[in-house]
């Protein structure tokens, strides 16, 4: 079971049942669902996740993680719960897609050690397909329009600007980018087939502003945010690399457990001296710098 963090932004988690409160779709294949979860919501930080599973079912037997989006209120400034957005993929996702307002579903979390990216100017925040879901409370929380977690001696720095740059294969998959508008980001989009924003990857989306502002992505005042396929994770880190811009990335391992017994969702990360071990996303991620990772480790046996 996770421990609390040295400076308590990331206590123990609960396990819970919690109500879903709205429930629809918002992009091709895409939901967003409401919980009523105050215990959840209070602590959840920018970048945690939850297990989510169909309350007293055994099929499908697993629960599944689902990154929190964000939290809100009703009548007062607690959180009262938090929204996950989700693609349908698979048994879970396909049978939790049918569920209306009403159904109880069985939530453990706040999981995970969530973003900490470094103090910046700008902060970009770099999104592929479902990746979004893990960006948006870290970017309204470094504008100052938000605030997460329930502990007062956790930092969250201010950044002067959020860049949120999210790539996907086509105009219908994305949902909700007004969310990232609302809140004061400055959004731009790059589709594979045109259909909307930039044609091409989002590293050719980041190409393009790199060269439209490049005092904006200098290493001193730039830092970079990241979640998607691991492809193109890949990409966007050697790309930050290339160019010494910090960069954290939230790897989208499949997981069990979520709570670092079964270890299934590990990942190859650096030590100090230059060697790699196996890391459970669940407990020491799913956020690492990027420059820690091992791609692909059977290169490196």
């Amino acid at each position: 079971m996770n421990t609390p963090c040295e400076d308590g932004c990331c206590p123990s988690p609960a396990s819970t049942v919690a109500e879903i409160r709205d429930h629809r779709q918002v992009a091709e294949g895409t939901f967003r669902v409401r919980l009523a979860c105050p215990e959840i919501a209070a602590h959840a930080v920018p970048g945690q996740f939850v297990m989510v599973k169909l309350h007293g079912r055994d099929d499908p037997l697993l629960a599944r993680p689902l990154a929190v989006y964000d939290t809100f209120s009703e009548g007062s400034h607690d959180p009262a719960g938090f929204d996950l957005i989700y693609t349908v993929h698979g048994r879970f996702t396909r049978a939790l897609s049918r569920e209306p307002a009403g159904t109880q579903l069985a939530v453990w979390g706040p999981l995970g050690n969530g973003f900490s990216p470094p103090p910046v100017e700008h902060l970009v925040l770099v999104a592929g397909g479902i990746g979004q879901t893990a960006l948006l409370s870290l970017g309204k929380e470094r504008l100052g329009v938000a605030r997460y977690g329930n502990a007062p001696e956790r930092k969250a720095p201010r950044a002067r600007r959020v860049s949120f740059l999210w790539g996907a294969r086509t105009a219908a998959a994305f949902g909700e980018a007004a969310d990232f508008d609302s809140a004061g980001m400055e959004t731009h989009l790059a589709t594979i087939d045109g259909s909307t924003g930039l044609q091409g990857t989002v590293v050719d989306l980041l190409n393009a502003r790199i060269a439209s502002e490049p005092e904006s992505y200098r290493p001193e005042t730039a830092a970079i945010a990241c979640c998607g396929p691991e492809p193109m994770m890949e990409a966007v880190a050697a790309w930050s690399e290339q160019r010494g811009i910090a960069c954290q990335v939230s790897l989208e391992t499949p997981m069990a457990c979520g709570i670092g017994i079964c270890f299934t969702c590990v990942a190859a990360v650096r030590d100090a001296d230059g060697s790699w071990d196996y890391r459970r996303t669940c407990i020491e991620g799913p956020v690492f710098d990027a420059a820690s990772l091992v791609w692909h480790p059977a290169d490196h046996r």
